[in-house]
């Protein structure tokens, strides 16, 4: 039984790894008379700037994150104290909900492709380096309390019109994705990550 957790999920929880039961968190209530995908066993409330993912720690195989990363500030300032790191807190409680060798699965807009900057509620972001920050061997973001530990499935730009979840291209997309690239069409990174856990 897998079990994967979709970030931003609304009504339609994407779920990349074909998961046997589907969950969601986002940031409005969702009314579950109107949930209609029998895998779907729960969608949470939560504001993930300044919440933790409500779910227990390695409970899921899978995370996704389609077009939500770049929606989440990279420091935030509170009551308490000057400022803290929204975006770190939110890797560190993906890895936390992830088992070993789970599998985080993230789309975002690329700096400095204009889809990066167009959607005025994007405030994270994201470059073709970014990740170095939280997988190995860099882990640059531990100096800002990062905690966890990813290993590298693979990074890359894409189009999401051809390649937003896992699956192999037929000949016609994969010439598409070559003028995609060529062009300077790919809009997107694309992180596909795994979960190191001692």
């Amino acid at each position: 039984m897998s079990l994967h957790l979709d970030l931003g999920s609304g009504y339609k929880p994407k779920n990349p790894y074909s998961a046997n039961q589907l969950y969601g968190v986002d940031i409005e209530k969702i009314d579950k008379s109107k949930i209609k995908n029998v895998s779907i066993v729960e969608i949470k409330q939560s504001n993930l700037t300044f919440e933790k993912i409500p779910f227990k720690t390695n409970f899921f195989d899978s995370v996704s994150a389609y077009d939500f990363l770049e929606h989440i500030p990279r420091i935030t300032g509170t009551k308490e104290s000057n400022s803290r790191y929204a975006f770190i807190e939110l890797m560190n409680e993906i890895h936390r909900v992830l088992r070993h060798g789970g599998k985080f699965y993230a789309v975002t807009p690329v700096y400095p492709h204009p889809s990066s900057f167009v959607d005025p509620t994007h405030v994270n972001f994201i470059t073709d380096k970014t990740h170095h920050y939280f997988t190995e061997p860099s882990l640059g973001a531990s100096m800002y309390g990062f905690n966890g530990r990813f290993k590298i499935i693979r990074i890359k730009k894409i189009r999401p019109k051809y390649l937003y979840e896992p699956h192999r291209l037929n000949f016609k997309q994969k010439l598409r994705k070559l003028n995609d690239k060529l062009k300077g069409l790919e809009s997107h990174i694309l992180w596909e990550l795994e979960a190191v856990k001692v």
